[in-house]
């Protein structure tokens, strides 16, 4: 029997709105103010998501339990099994000494960790989430991080803030083609309005990354390397954006940023070096600029062999992610199982949609098309290649799952919580609440996408959950749709940095366990200031000239 959602169950926002706020406060809270773990935290603040379900929305009890399950199911396959994957490549090259001479070869293009920062977590970074997205980008830069000796909070922190500008765009244009296909935007003009905001951040978020590790004097002694870097990837992402489509604008600026950044690089070196990996202000270290130490310099064969792996992943993760692979894969094996007492039994219901229409609730077992099995395909020829023995290989993974297992129960508890929040309605309840603000509208609008992502974990997610409201509330105001829906894409990136998911990515990468409390602390500030940026951004082009000629109609 069928069950309708409730939005507003008490007949007054503010209490359901209060109520619906519960599960993600409880945990949130849990993580940054109690320093509980954060497996437990996850589980404290499902438990509190089932009873508001059911108690509060009225939502049938197994119908929550089965709607918890099934994101239990989805943070196992794709997100876990990402994460498992790429800590096991980690760990190979780690013991391997691959990563002793890739900081030292990193440090052959420069000694200065800001720089290496920009290097590796904005550019690096940017080109893992445009070719696959979900937890990909801030597990292989964090990891990366943590080699080459930052500190485990500049490792997992700064790769949050880093992985923001390119999430709209992110695992091949996802977000916004799901978005279009879901709630019937036009494609390419949706893709181009996202492409006339998230430059102007694309530009700001490298001197906001290196004024966080460092600070204003530091950030402001390599503004040209920043800039460069900034509008090598801004002005790429504007022309493919609107020109050519949302699938290959990541891979495209990342690729002329990096190899800008790098050529730059060869003619210009800052006057005063910093060296230290610790973060201005966070770690026990000396964070003072130090004199540069002599490069160690190794034999080609010796780099070859160091950068190898890595370039076999990045080859992996952007075959895997071709639409056109996928398929192929998916008719090879991709079987769907309906869940059974949840799919197309909930109603979503206006204003949420224009008419009533049931959701699916299917789990599509996609193991060989998951970009974590491409990721774990990568991981093995690699270790051939760093020559280690199928043995050595099977027990390096077993180790592996051992140090993660606790990374995997909070990913699939914290899937459980956003997909159970999904389907009860408690998040279109919080949803609702930003679309009552009227002509403050394109600003709060844009902080919806923010809460959708911080929830969901996922642009992709969010602007399934939260598109279609966009749209209505829009036209509503006589706004453009395609603002608003950009606006949810646009702001939703920088929720990225405090979704639990992530957190948790980050957290398992630098093997920094039971510290996620920290990560949040850190990045909540710079999460919630840039999207209050996003927002301000999207009311001047609402409704102030020259800003409303950039709007497409």
């Amino acid at each position: 029997m069928a069950w309708q959602q409730i939005y507003d169950p008490f007949g007054n926002m503010i209490i359901s709105t209060a109520l619906a706020a519960i599960p993600v406060v409880v945990m949130l809270a849990a993580l940054g103010f109690f320093h509980i773990k954060a497996h437990i935290a996850a589980g404290i603040g499902l438990l509190a998501a089932v009873l508001v379900a059911v108690f509060a929305y009225g939502m049938p009890a197994e119908m929550a339990g089965k709607a918890a399950m099934y994101g239990g199911f989805t943070g196992l396959l794709p997100i876990g099994w990402i994460v498992l994957n790429i800590i096991f490549l980690q760990q190979l090259a780690e013991k391997n000494g691959s990563f002793k001479i890739l900081q030292d070869s990193l440090s052959g293009i420069t000694e200065d960790r800001r720089l290496q920062l920009l290097l590796i977590a904005f550019c690096f970074g940017a080109f893992f989430e445009g070719a696959a997205g979900f937890g990909t980008p801030v597990a292989v830069t964090a990891g990366i991080l943590i080699g080459l000796g930052f500190s485990p909070l500049a490792a997992s922190g700064l790769s949050l803030i880093a992985n923001t500008a390119p999430v709209a765009f992110g695992a091949l244009g996802t977000p916004v083609i799901t978005l279009a296909k879901v709630h019937g935007y036009d494609l390419m003009e949706v893709t181009a309005m996202i492409g006339r905001q998230l430059p102007f951040f694309s530009l700001l978020v490298p001197f906001w990354l290196i004024w966080a590790f460092a600070g204003r004097k530091a950030m402001m002694e390599i503004w040209p390397a920043l800039l460069v870097t900034g509008l090598s990837f801004a002005i790429p992402q504007y022309l493919v954006s609107n020109f050519i489509g949302p699938e290959l604008v990541d891979i495209i600026a990342a690729i002329v940023s990096m190899g800008s950044l790098i050529l730059f690089l060869r003619v210009w070196q800052p006057e005063q070096l910093w060296t230290s990996p610790s973060m201005r202000g966070h770690d026990m270290s000396a964070h003072e600029a130090k004199e540069p130490q002599a490069v160690v310099r190794h034999s080609q064969a010796d780099l070859i062999r160091a950068w190898t792996p890595w370039v076999i992943l990045s080859v992996f993760v952007f075959v895997w992610g071709l639409p056109e692979f996928k398929n192929y894969l998916n008719a090879l094996f991709a079987p769907k199982f309906p869940i059974d007492g949840l799919h197309n039994l909930i109603m979503k219901v206006p204003p949420v949609v224009t008419t009533p229409h049931p959701e699916a609730a299917v789990y599509t077992l996609n193991l060989l098309s998951a970009t974590g099995t491409g990721i774990l395909l990568s991981a093995i020829v690699g270790a051939l290649v760093m020559k280690y023995n199928p043995m050595e290989i099977v027990g390096n993974y077993l180790r592996t799952f051992w140090l993660v297992r606790y990374s995997l129960l909070t990913i699939v508890l914290m899937l459980a919580l956003g997909t159970l929040t999904r389907y009860s309605g408690t998040d279109t309840t919080l949803g609702l609440a930003f679309a009552n603000s009227g002509v403050f509208y394109p600003f709060f609008g844009t902080l919806m996408g923010w809460v959708g992502v911080a929830m969901t974990g996922s642009d992709t997610a969010s602007n399934v959950l939260f598109g279609g409201m966009q749209k209505v509330a829009a036209e509503q105001l006589g706004l453009s749709p395609n603002l608003m829906g950009a606006a949810n894409s646009s702001g939703g990136v920088m929720g990225k940095m405090i979704d639990a998911q992530s957190i948790v990515v980050a957290s398992t990468a630098t093997r920094w366990f039971d510290h996620e409390g920290d990560i949040l602390r850190y990045v909540f500030f710079h999460s919630i200031a840039l999207a209050c940026l996003v927002g301000l951004f999207v009311t001047l082009q609402a409704y102030v000239w020259p800003f409303t000629s950039m709007v497409v109609h």
